[in-house]
This record gives C-alpha cells, sequence and structure tokens, in this order.
C-alpha cells in the first residue's frame, strides 16, 4: 500500500445551532487501503462523508479528497469519488443492467463501451444472471452488490460506503465484504466504510477510527489498538462451559494473572496477563463444570470499543 493521503481531514467540525454533529476531527485515509470510520448511529460518521463529497458545508477545517477541496469544487471531487448511501436508489421498474447503462450514459461513457463494462461489473458482483431482471425483484444485498456495480462504472479513485451492511442477512454480509475487500485489492483503490457493526467489519479494514459523539477517540489498525489497550492484560481466553455459577467466576477471578471475567450465556471472555489455560481448565473441571471450549483469542473491535467506555485511556 502506498503511503500517499487520498483523504486529508484536519480540525474538521459541523454544528448545527448549539449542537455539535462532528468535532475537531483530524484524519487522513491513504491509497488503496481500506479505512473504518466506525461508531454507534449518531456519532457523525454520515456527516462527516456528507462533507467529504461536498453536500455539506463544514464550520471550521480543512478537508482535501484526492487533493481537491470539496467545499469548493464538489463536482470535481464527485468525478473522482463513489458514493453508496445507507438507502440504495435505482429505477426499481428497470433492470439491473439498464440502470447501469443509465449512470454511464450520465457519466458521458460512451454506449458501447458501457454496456461491455456494465456486463464485466454484473459479473464481478454475481449478478449476471439477474441483469435483465427488474430492480424491483431484487433483495437489499442484491441491491447493495449493484449499487457496488453503480458506482465502479466510472472508476473512481476512492469509494465511500455509508452502513453498506444494513439489513442484510450473515451470509449476504459475509459475500459484500468479501467482494469489497475483492475490489479494493485488484484496483488499488481507497474504501472509506462507515458503520456501526463492528464485528462485521473488522475483518476486511487495513485501520479503524472510533467515531463517538462526533469525536475520534482512537484510530489504527485494530492490533495496534488492542496492544496499547490491553497492555495489563495482553491475553485474551474464551471458553464454553455447561453451567456457569457465580462460585466458578469467583475461582477463575482468584487467580493471580486473570484481571477480569465477563460472561455471556455459556461463554466466559477471560482477560489475562499471562497465558494460563491450563489453569483454567484445571479451575473449571475441579468445580465440577463441564468445559466444552476453550482458546486464546485476538482483541476484535468490540472488547476495544468497549475497553474505551470503562476508562482504559488515560
Amino acid at each position: 500500500m502506498k503511503n500517499d493521503s487520498v483523504i486529508q481531514i484536519n480540525g474538521l467540525t459541523k454544528r448545527y445551532g448549539q449542537q455539535i454533529a462532528v468535532d475537531n476531527l483530524s484524519l487522513t485515509v491513504h491509497r488503496g487501503e481500506i479505512f473504518g470510520l466506525l461508531g454507534p448511529n449518531g456519532a457523525g460518521k454520515t456527516t462527516t462523508i456528507l462533507m467529504l463529497l461536498g453536500l455539506s458545508e463544514p464550520t471550521a477545517g480543512k478537508i482535501k479528497v484526492c487533493g481537491i477541496d470539496p467545499t469548493f469544487q464538489p463536482l470535481l471531487v464527485k468525478e473522482k469519488v463513489g458514493y453508496l448511501p445507507d438507502e440504495v436508489g435505482f429505477y426499481e421498474n428497470l433492470s439491473g443492467l439498464d440502470n447501469l447503462l443509465y449512470t454511464a450514459a450520465l457519466n458521458r461513457i460512451e454506449e458501447p463501451v458501457a454496456k461491455e463494462k456494465a456486463k464485466d461489473l454484473l459479473k464481478q458482483v454475481g449478478l449476471t444472471e439477474k441483469a435483465n431482471e427488474k430492480v424491483q425483484t431484487y433483495s437489499r444485498g442484491m441491491k447493495q452488490r449493484l449499487g457496488l456495480a453503480d458506482i465502479l462504472i466510472k472508476e473512481p479513485e476512492v469509494i465511500i460506503l455509508d452502513e453498506p451492511t444494513n439489513g442484510i442477512d450473515p451470509e449476504g454480509v459475509r459475500e459484500l465484504l468479501a467482494l469489497i475487500k475483492q475490489l479494493s485489492r485488484e484496483r488499488n483503490m481507497t474504501v472509506l466504510l462507515s458503520s456501526h457493526q463492528l464485528h462485521q467489519v473488522q475483518q476486511i479494514c487495513d485501520r479503524v477510527g472510533l467515531f463517538v459523539e462526533g469525536k475520534l477517540i482512537a484510530a489504527g489498525p485494530i492490533k495496534e489498538l488492542a496492544r496499547n489497550l490491553f497492555k495489563d492484560d495482553p491475553i485474551l481466553l474464551e471458553t464454553e462451559v455447561e453451567s456457569v455459577s457465580e462460585q466458578l467466576i469467583r475461582a477463575i477471578e482468584a487467580n493471580e494473572y486473570v484481571t477480569k471475567v465477563k460472561q455471556e450465556g455459556h461463554r466466559l471472555s477471560i482477560f489475562c496477563r499471562q497465558q494460563v489455560s491450563a489453569d483454567i481448565a484445571k479451575i473449571i473441571v475441579n468445580q465440577g463444570a463441564q468445559l466444552t471450549y476453550l482458546k486464546q483469542q485476538d482483541y476484535g473491535l468490540d472488547e476495544i470499543y468497549h475497553r474505551y467506555f470503562e476508562g482504559g485511556v488515560q
């Protein structure tokens, strides 16, 4: 991945009256990387995207997208950027192919070239068999894939995806995310992906930014964020136990290398200062519980996110 920046944001702020939607945001996204802008609904992610596209003016701060200031040259930015909103809009009574051809015509792509590109893109996103069917018959996942083809037909340098996995079944999410990663790698294309579904998108992001109440509270590769946050308990053990009791949890917490135990049903997350899998297994068995699963895990975005709100950041 090259180090040249495609998106540069410095001190970006957006106010609506007394309400601050985006608060002094500074961020750089590099060419060819997939960057996840992650946080709960209402955190300011969509507002940031609208300013990147020149669809909303910042109250303060500076933005450059592909070297262009979207506040002053929004049309130039739109030529460089493909945008897939949360709700994708198509002409429902037209086929998937005809929708792509219409978009190509709007971008002044000649018809013979447009047809070839549209068919290639429909193949890439797995919609060849549905190409001539009306979009009103498409599932939401199919519409999202058609949306990717729609923004790629003009060959953008950057694609911005706002909550792309909303309303899609788990298998559809896996397929869509794999497709986004594949397209980014094949085309060396920069992807800015906004989502509140942390566990879904962490698998494809090179770096992430955690966004809360308009503020960027952390940014970087997931492993680096985890390393900085979990210095005192770098080992995470995941276990499944047939019957979890308070007595069992207390026995595990009594181990000198265990800092915390979190329970979700039969699953226990055990935060440790060093590797103590054998000790934990022995404790569970000695307590008369049946151990069905024990494995060391990498810290994911969910754990990182929760640690920030538990006072894990100084």
